[in-house]
């Protein structure tokens, strides 16, 4: 028997068609094509594993399975004096829950993961969110820091929060004091309390972080072109100052006007304005590519279910992608057979086309056996345990695809907002009701000029 055919058998289970168990089947397929069970096929091998009992293919001499295999030398690598024994020995179990253990041991072959496990069992490396930090934000370092929130080993901690504090401090290092402190002040009084506000309240902070960033970057710019060339400070700064510097430039200078507003309110400066700016242009599909892209996605093979699932929410809900990524497996609820989603303050139905699709796809979820578990509760699992699929995978998948992301949305919640009262829009989808009726107005006004183009003249009689 080869290779091949040995862990194909010693990894199938099912029911026996002979004797009506279930069990491991390494036999050879009965005339109705399913395999048997070793007794019912004669094979005089017995694969329980000496330790757990688990039928099974035996990972290591001694009849241990692959579980027990790791369990021991986990427990001789980490159960170590240095460390809190029971603290180690909650690690191990959180590991050999993984459903293929056999990935555990791929994982640990890593040189990087392998120090990071022998710095938590020497004790040179605590098992805390600090302890961790010192060993960087790699995916080693942050797969294991999923895997022990999971595992209730840590508090939760949000991702982004953190990152964003180390990235406060390590932006203003390098700067001057005189550029340093304004900026300081305003992304810990303004941005940092905000942000730290929404992730005590359990809200999205990826978006809020990206936003605070780009501004407190601008920012830093414009300081330190307004120190080099002109020799003042964020206080003596005058409106002809700014004014020369948002001229020439990008539209992303603008951003600095954020700065403004807080300087003007904690009296840094007072004698800045800077208008709201507009955007020229709103990319938009057609309604035709809409359609076409929603017909492709829902009887297409370019691209798989998850991404299939998740493209369709976008362009028929205007949902972003990055509200779609954490959806819940329970924002999903059926009754009197028809499928609701939860995306506002109220389930949305679901046509049926994409109800078919989207109930295969929550009877099919990926990533349910790494560490994340079979109990999963997102919608689009991670690899990483406790976690949803990141945003910007999504976005990368569709992108590559051809689909305009925000093109897309905004067609979609165009079409809606003309069709359904903009209120009802925005209760249903989870919009304000700013954004619904601003979408609308925009709507109306193109339709209007298009109406104004095509409406013929008549001459009075």
């Amino acid at each position: 028997m080869c290779g091949t055919c040995f862990y194909r058998a010693t990894r199938t289970r099912g029911t026996c068609p002979t004797c009506g168990e279930d069990r491991l089947l390494p036999g050879p397929p009965t005339d109705g094509g399913a395999p048997t069970c070793g007794p019912c096929a004669g094979i005089a091998q017995d694969f329980h594993c000496t330790r757990c009992g688990h039928e099974g293919e035996f990972y290591r001499r001694g009849g241990l399975c692959a579980r027990c295999a790791l369990r021991e030398d986990l427990t001789a690598e980490l159960v170590t004096p240095a460390a809190e024994p029971d603290l180690m020995r909650r690690l191990v179990d959180a590991l050999c829950a993984s459903e293929r253990p056999e990935s555990i041991f791929t994982w640990k072959r890593s040189t990087k993961v392998h120090a990071l496990l022998r710095s938590l069992a020497t004790g040179q490396t605590p098992m805390t969110h600090e302890g961790l930090d010192t060993q960087g934000h790699g995916h080693h370092v942050e797969h294991l820091r999923a895997l022990l929130v999971h595992h209730r080993l840590l508090p939760h901690r949000d991702p982004y929060l953190a990152r964003f504090e180390t990235w406060i401090r390590d932006k203003l290092a390098p700067l001057p004091r005189h550029v340093a402190q304004p900026v300081e002040q305003f992304a810990t009084w303004h941005h940092l309390n905000r942000i730290r506000d929404k992730a005590a309240a359990g809200a999205a902070t990826r978006g809020p972080v990206h936003a605070a960033k780009q501004q407190i970057t601008e920012t830093i710019k414009f300081l330190t072109w307004l120190d080099t060339t002109h020799q003042r400070t964020a206080a003596t700064c005058t409106q002809q100052d700014v004014d020369a510097y948002l001229a020439p430039g990008p539209t992303t200078r603008h951003l600095i006007r954020t700065f403004f507003v807080f300087a003007k309110k904690t009296r840094i400066n007072t004698r800045i304005e800077i208008g709201h700016r507009k955007a020229r242009t709103s990319p938009s599909l057609t309604q035709d590519q809409r359609l076409a892209w929603l017909a492709e996605l829902l009887t297409g093979t370019s691209e798989s279910l998850p991404y299939r699932a998740a493209g369709i929410l976008l362009l028929l809900y205007a949902q972003p992608l990055v509200r779609v990524a954490a959806l819940r497996a329970s924002d999903l609820s059926a009754r009197d057979n028809q499928l609701y989603v939860a995306l506002g303050k109220h389930a949305t139905p679901v046509p049926a086309p994409f109800a078919d699709l989207l109930r295969d796809h929550l009877n099919n979820r990926p990533n349910l056996n790494t560490a994340a578990g079979p109990d999963s509760p997102w919608l689009f699992p991670s690899t990483r345990a406790g976690g949803h699929l990141h945003p910007d995978t999504l976005m990368h998948r569709l992108r590559d695809l051809g689909v305009n992301l925000l093109g897309a949305r905004n067609r979609a919640l165009a079409d809606l907002v003309t069709e359904v009262p903009p209120p009802v829009v925005a209760d249903a989808l989870g919009y304000s009701h700013q954004v619904a009726f601003k979408h609308a107005q925009e709507a109306a006004e193109s339709w209007a000029r298009y109406a104004g183009r095509r409406a013929p003249s008549y001459e009075p009689q």
